[in-house]
């Protein structure tokens, strides 16, 4: 009986090293995220910004333009 107790205490205390390790894996990951989703953000708002008449061949037609192809 005892052998089988230090048996499972053995496992018992891999597995808690084990679940330290992935818990400090899925922190780094996290953080890792969190910034690539940042920077996600400050691109989409800055290409966001600059998307109206900034690509080759673009014509004024954003929101407020006064260049309508409206046929009356």
């Amino acid at each position: 009986m005892e052998r089988l107790n230090s048996k499972l205490y053995m496992e018992n205390c891999y597995i808690m090293k084990e679940n330290e390790k992935l818990r400090k894996k899925a922190e780094s990951l996290n953080q890792e995220n969190q910034a690539l989703l940042i920077e996600l953000k400050q691109r989409h708002s800055t290409a966001g910004v600059a998307a109206w008449g900034n690509h080759p061949g673009a014509t004024n037609h954003g929101p407020n333009s006064s260049n309508s192809n409206v046929s009356k």
